[in-house]
């Protein structure tokens, strides 16, 4: 009950375990029994000294005091409104909601609780006791009893003559079966002849009800008349009442003059002062708010106009900054319930107007004229593009530019194709259309030439693309930069705050301990810290930034923009300043990848390049042009191929495969092609060679000497000295005659040919070593076939196979020997060390070329042989001396020494005929074992030593062999 619980005033006292404290006087122990207490607590009539027993509107205005109560009990109980009394008033008198309103706790009363009655049951509980003890002790009042116990019986047998419907607490005349019961119908028909009866009813029933009511009323009087005494008491109550109640209003009359005039002397004017400095406030805030909203009224125009100078950045900042003001501090404006959403549509299309003018950029910077100036389009506007476009977190804006790349990379070789073909007076460009065919029509020089300038477009226009790609790199990274200062300042800030609030902490501990910081820091021992919190309390609380006099203060409020975002000044690497801000959400991850992604699309560009030129070579290709094309051609084709390959990746710092691949593609078949030929036409000169000395040209000689001197390779053609000079007999090499056929001098012309090549082509160096293997290989066999196999009998119509051949062919054989190493040393130096394999090719080589020496060799002295065994077998002892046989050996030996001499070295010369003169001496004594001529010094060995010495003397007699050792002794049989 709302108004019981704010009714009862509940003293209160200063200290908090104060609540209900009874006194413990024993003066005050016993009362005597008192009349009803006033319906008003007293108040002073007016005497100062009781002034402070009342409650006081100025000192009392802080706490709980009776006049904070609205409704009073016996206000409740004498409600005007209610027609009649009735017993439970509390539930049908206060309101059809009464039971189901949830009443609110005053803020005024205290929580009661058991502990409060704790020591009023302690002082109670023994009084208790005594009062049971004396009325069991006492003899009641019998008389006063037995009077009450009869008046409360015969009330109670009156009382029980009224019907028991009366009594019930739901009794409501409105209730039809309760009607019925009290007012029975039957009492009131007036149907058929029963009316007399009837009114008799209605009668007797009235005089019922007046019976009722006067018991009722009997018995109300009875308990007035037994409460006299109270009635008398509140009347008498009453005048004391209007006496309180005057002297109270004097009270109040004349507390409310002393405020009156309190209020006008000492609070008026310092009233007055804070009411107009708040006012002077509230009109500031207002005018700040007016600012604001007129500066965020600007917006939507102030972003047109940075859109109009591609201020991309800009007009993102100023709408999050705009964004961030209605939310925060233009809440809830109703002239701005729309302006976040028209900003938030703003905000999408400039993502789309960035896309599109990024593309835009992307395409007038690829496709501007190709020259030497490889300078950023418009640094400042790529800047802003990138900037805006990270702040929106379009992290595939590069996607864009690589498609643009492809597009510009086709544009170039069409436009090159164009204008290479439209200089041509011999294409018809009307009768063939196709930009392929007209291609084709080209010679090497015309294509060779476009293609040259299709490669320095290709390398300007990655020079380009590379800048522009640096440029946006370095926007990144200094957006990750940026992330990382801040996290470094965030975490220096923790720290600084860690070490702040240590040492407040310190502070405060001896400030509680009474303890001044001058006492316990010296005056150089204050820490740093400190002395700032200590700077910071005692800065007054109430300073402010601006004074108050001054009107301009705006500037002291600024908004949440300029509070809470801090930017940093850097600049990009081509000199353009820009402006970051914090706002940019970024993680370091999603930079360092676009990082790469960019990075990767400087890779595909150069990829790009390398696949439009290798399109363009293979539509070239398509007929087998490059399969026709010369040594001197292909190799200034490779070299420029291998050129373009270099610049690209000194540009971009990758390798691409796909041109290398394409040039080693056609890099073999053009190897295939010239190792065929040449092979083809070795087997031509050796089935068309004779097998005889030939002359040896000078650039010939040129040749041999330029390798000597360590440089392999074909001397330039010297018209003019090369008539003068007249070809040589012999071969000069380092020292030493060489008497070589033609086929031989070829040959050697071919090895340096293939040893170019290699310069010119280093990436054919492997299959170069195979295919040169191959062709040395066929050339011994081959010579092998034709000379020891006499295969030139037939191929060339040679009628025998001489000694002079088989000489000729073997200083051949030594002269390919002599430059093997050579040729070896050539190619390792071209090979990467896990090549190195391969050089066992050459010693394979080497091996072979000595065995078919050693045949040729074996061949001279089988020839030998068998003359020595034709002539010898018919050898006998016997006059005249020098006999016919040793005539016929020794014009043979002659023969053998004139074709050999001039073809091979002495040395060589020298073991051939000791290999020869064993074989004679194995024969002569085979033959005179046969004879039975032994060393006995008789006739027939006389007759044998004069031929003897005449074979010794004819042979030593021959040019270069006057000093071999001919130990003719050996062909007696040595005795036992």
């Amino acid at each position: 009950m709302a108004s019981s619980h704010s009714s009862s005033p509940v003293p209160q006292s200063n200290s908090s375990d104060a609540f209900f404290k009874k006194e413990v006087d024993a003066t005050k122990r016993f009362r005597p029994v008192q009349s009803l207490p006033d319906v008003c607590p007293k108040e002073p009539t007016g005497n100062p000294s009781s002034l402070h027993d009342s409650p006081s509107l100025v000192v009392d205005q802080q706490r709980w005091t009776i006049y904070h109560s609205k409704v009073n009990l016996p206000a409740a109980l004498n409600d005007p409104r209610l027609a009649k009394r009735e017993s439970d008033f509390f539930t049908k008198t206060w309101g059809v909601d009464f039971v189901d309103t949830e009443v609110t706790p005053s803020f005024y009363l205290p929580q009661i609780t058991k502990e409060h009655f704790a020591l009023y049951q302690q002082e109670i509980t023994p009084r208790e006791k005594v009062h049971e003890r004396c009325k069991n002790i006492c003899t009641p009042k019998d008389t006063f009893d037995r009077t009450l116990l009869h008046t409360h019986d015969k009330s109670r047998t009156d009382l029980e003559q009224v019907p028991k419907i009366f009594m019930k607490p739901d009794f409501a005349l409105e209730d039809s079966l309760t009607f019925n019961a009290v007012l029975p119908w039957s009492h009131f028909s007036t149907a058929g002849g029963k009316g007399n009866r009837d009114a008799a009813s209605s009668k007797l029933l009235q005089e019922k009800l007046s019976h009722y009511l006067d018991i009722v009323e009997v018995n109300i009087a009875h308990q007035i008349s037994l409460r006299s005494e109270a009635f008398f008491h509140a009347m008498t109550s009453q005048h004391e009442l209007q006496d309180y109640l005057r002297k109270t209003s004097q009270a109040v009359k004349l507390l409310r003059e002393k405020i009156s005039k309190i209020d006008k002397v000492m609070c008026e004017g310092s009233l007055r002062v804070l009411r107009l400095s708040l006012t002077r406030n509230n009109c500031i805030k207002a005018y700040n708010k007016l600012k604001l909203m007129a500066t965020v009224h600007q917006t939507q125009p102030t972003v047109q106009l940075l859109l109009s100078t591609s201020e991309y950045v800009g007009a993102l900042d100023l709408i999050a900054t705009t964004q961030e003001v209605l939310q925060q501090e233009l809440q809830g404006i109703h002239s701005f319930r729309h302006l976040g959403s028209q900003l938030c549509e703003l905000e999408k299309l400039i993502d789309k107007m960035m896309i599109a003018e990024f593309s835009t950029y992307a395409r007038n910077d690829l496709n501007r004229p190709l020259e030497d100036d490889c300078q950023i389009l418009e640094e400042e506007r790529l800047v802003s593009l990138v900037f805006g476009l990270l702040k929106q977190r379009k992290l595939n804006f590069y996607e864009i530019y690589g498609d643009e790349m492809i597009n510009t990379a086709k544009n170039i070789i069409k436009q090159c194709v164009v204008n290479t073909v439209s200089q041509i007076e011999e294409i018809d460009t009307e009768v063939v259309v196709k930009l392929a065919d007209q291609m084709r029509m080209m010679n090497f020089p015309q294509w060779f030439d476009l293609l040259k300038n299709i490669f320095s477009k290709f390398t300007i226009f990655l020079k380009r693309v590379k800048a522009t790609l640096n440029t946006i790199r370095s926007v990144v990274f200094l957006v990750l930069d940026k992330n990382q200062k801040t996290r470094d300042l965030e975490d220096t800030l923790q720290k600084n705050s860690a070490k702040e609030s240590m040492v407040d902490s310190e502070v405060a501990y001896l400030t509680h301990e009474g303890m001044f910081i001058s006492d316990a820091f010296g005056d150089g021992e204050l820490p740093a810290g400190a002395a700032d919190s200590a700077s910071q309390r005692n800065t007054s609380p109430n300073s402010e930034p601006c004074s108050s006099d001054s009107v301009s203060e705006p500037e002291c409020t600024t908004d949440s923009s300029s509070s809470k975002e801090h930017t940093s000044s850097s600049v990009t690497p081509g000199g353009v300043e820009m402006m970051i801000g914090e706002d940019m959400k970024l993680t370091d991850l999603e930079l360092v990848r676009l990082a790469n992604n960019i990075q990767e699309l400087l890779y595909n560009a150069s990829d790009i390049c390398h696949d439009r030129s290798v399109k363009f070579l293979m539509a070239r290709a398509k007929d087998g042009f490059l399969e026709k094309l010369n040594s001197n051609e292909f190799v200034t084709l490779s070299r420029l191929m291998e050129g373009f390959i270099l610049d690209t990746e000194q540009i971009c710092g990758r390798k691409s495969m796909s041109l290398r691949g394409a040039l080693q593609s056609q890099a073999n078949r053009f190897v295939n092609r010239f190792h065929e030929e040449r092979k083809t036409k070795l087997s031509l000169l050796l089935d068309n060679e004779r097998w005889k000395q030939a002359e040896v040209p000078a650039e010939f000689q040129d040749l041999v000497d330029s390798v000597s001197d360590g440089r392999i390779s074909l001397p330039e053609k010297k018209p003019t000295a090369t008539e003068e000079r007249k070809p040589a007999e012999f071969l000069i090499v380092e020292g030493q005659k060489y008497a070589t056929v033609g086929t031989v001098l070829l040959l050697i012309r071919i090895i340096l040919e293939y040893c170019q090549c290699v310069d010119n082509i280093p990436s054919i160096t492997t299959d170069m070593l195979t295919r040169l293997s191959d062709l040395l290989k066929y050339f011994n066999s081959r010579s092998c076939q034709l000379v020891l196999g006499a295969g030139a009998l037939q191929v060339v119509g040679l009628k025998t196979i001489t000694t002079k051949n088989l000489a000729l062919s073997s200083r051949c054989l030594q002269l390919i020997v002599h430059y093997i190493p050579i040729i070896r040393a050539h190619f390792e130096a071209r090979l990467q060390p896990k090549q190195f394999s391969m050089l066992r090719h050459f010693d394979h080589i080497t091996k072979d070329y000595h065995d078919h020496i050693a045949e040729i060799s074996a061949k001279l002295v089988a020839i030998m042989d068998s003359l020595f065994d034709k002539l010898l077998s018919k050898y006998e002892v016997k006059a005249p001396v020098p006999s016919a046989c040793f005539r016929n050996i020794c014009k043979q030996m002659a023969k053998m020494h004139e074709a050999i001499y001039d073809l091979l070295p002495e040395e060589q010369t020298q073991m051939l005929f000791l290999r020869i003169n064993a074989s004679y001496k194995l024969h002569l004594k085979r033959q005179l074992a046969h004879l039975n001529v032994v060393n006995d010094g008789g006739p027939l060995n006389g007759l044998v030593t004069s031929d003897v010495a005449f074979y010794t003397g004819n042979l030593q007699a021959l040019k270069g062999l006057n000093n071999l050792d001919l130990n003719m002794a050996e062909i007696w049989e040595q005795k036992r």
